[in-house]
């Protein structure tokens, strides 16, 4: 079985403690999406820009349909959204 140290939000510091407190400002708590990216904090920080930029950046397609997609390829790969 596969293992992945994650690193807790109470031992966080650096850029790390800084991207976990932005998930909390932005969702109230950290996702594990966030955890599991935790090994290396500049690659957490850039996929939370990708993420912020395909979710709220100036695109043609609606902010609802952007969830909306969203959540039809989380059930497609049978993961939680």
């Amino acid at each position: 079985m596969a293992f992945i140290k994650l690193f807790k939000f109470e031992k966080s510091t650096g850029l790390l403690k800084k991207e976990y407190e932005k998930g909390i400002r932005r969702a109230g708590r950290i996702w594990n999406i966030l955890t599991i990216q935790s090994q290396t904090p500049e690659i957490l920080r850039d996929s939370m820009r990708l993420y912020n930029s395909t979710m709220f950046g100036n695109l043609k397609i609606s902010r609802f349909d952007r969830e909306l997609l969203a959540v039809v390829t989380s059930i497609s790969n049978e993961c939680e959204y």
